[in-house]
């Protein structure tokens, strides 16, 4: 229901105003139906996957439970991200990951919260965490058959800055029963029956791909729920933007360079591309979804096996690329068909829309003859 406020004026005695407040008439106007009704009928992430598991007769429900704690934590990290000053926890926790780098409270925390969050659905076997040099195995009594992959604050070094951060994840299923090992993990990007991110910005943004598309949902702060806001993310099949560093350009191989070249001063006559780079994973994958264009991350002289960690930055943005109609390509191969041989491997990586990856293909092709 709307509320019309309709002022009316004392003409006996009136107040510095005009009019008293006692004096206001409230009158109730009817919203129109059809807009009522999409203020009512939220299409809410839980009720988005129950639906997609009513269409699978054969469910149980596990995956929706997994998915139901994923969500949970990434609420409780958006939180703590909005009130990382204010708590103290920005600033460095005083010590470093597997990776080498300075782990930040935020790191700390937001990798407690998914490690608990995980094992506590009862749905997981094996966790692997970009935080963790070990995998985590599940005792037995709380294992179920996903296997996660998680980056649990992918752009912490952008916390003090306020700059977008996220969380990504991929999920595996083991088919079988067995004692779980990092074998279960170490799986081509195609083997990802799920994947996604949260990006913790201006808005909480959850983006999902079950394999049928990409979806979208934005938090509602006052409902405390996910709600739909992006259906079926198409990424348009050329951008006019493209997102890399380019400090690292004196180390950068020879298509990558001619590729950057040719989007800034190109030869065909059309406008140039817009550079935009924020160097937060989440944040640049997020615009080359919903803008087109390409990211790219190489490999260089600094490092020849590129910087991107496979299986939960690598992976679960090729699979959603992918299934928004884009492409992912690592210098050599599709992304999704890489075999990473080690839990923290890396990889050199270019996605985004398809023409665009197209382009950038054809030049490592050339560059191999």
């Amino acid at each position: 229901m709307r509320t019309k406020i309709v002022i009316r004026r004392d003409e006996v005695s009136p107040s510095p105003y005009g009019f008293h407040v006692d004096e206001l008439e409230l009158r109730n106007q009817k919203m129109d139906p059809s807009e009522e009704a999409r203020r009512t009928d939220l299409m809410t992430i839980t009720r988005f996957v129950l639906n997609e598991q009513s269409k699978h007769p054969e469910s149980r429900g596990d995956f929706t439970i997994l998915l139901s704690h994923i969500v949970l934590g990434c609420k409780f990290v958006c939180t703590a991200v909005n009130k990382a000053g204010l708590a103290k926890l920005i600033g460095l926790a005083g010590d470093t990951n597997v990776q080498g780098e300075e782990q930040k409270k935020l790191d700390v925390l937001s990798n407690d919260v998914f490690v608990k969050a995980l094992i506590s659905s009862g749905r997981t076997c094996i966790l692997v965490s970009e935080e963790d040099e070990e995998a985590t195995i599940v005792e037995p009594s709380k294992r179920g058959k996903y296997c996660v992959v998680f980056d649990p604050l992918d752009g912490s070094s952008n916390i003090d800055c306020g700059v977008s951060i996220g969380t990504i994840f991929g999920i595996y299923l083991m088919k079988d029963a067995h004692e779980p090992t990092v074998d279960d993990v170490l799986l081509p990007g195609k083997k990802m029956v799920a994947a996604g991110y949260c990006m913790y910005g201006s808005s909480c943004t959850f983006v999902l791909s079950t394999g049928r598309g990409v979806n979208g949902f934005t938090l509602d702060p006052s409902l405390g729920e996910f709600i739909l806001t992006h259906p079926d993310i198409k990424i348009p099949k050329k951008g006019k933007i493209y997102s890399v560093n380019e400090g690292n350009a004196k180390n950068w191989d020879g298509p990558t360079t001619k590729y950057v070249e040719k989007c800034k001063f190109p030869k065909d006559g059309s406008s140039p591309k817009s550079l935009r780079y924020v160097g937060s994973m989440v944040a640049d994958v997020h615009r080359t979804l919903l803008y087109g264009g390409i990211f790219l991350y190489p490999a260089d002289k600094k490092s020849p096996c590129g910087k991107l960690r496979v299986l939960y930055e690598v992976f679960p943005m090729s699979f959603l690329m992918e299934q928004a109609g884009g492409q992912a390509f690592t210098g050599n191969q599709r992304a999704l068909d890489l075999v990473p041989k080690k839990l923290h491997e890396r990889s050199p990586i270019f996605l985004g829309s398809y023409d665009d990856v197209e382009e950038i293909k054809a030049l490592y092709a050339a560059e191999e003859k």
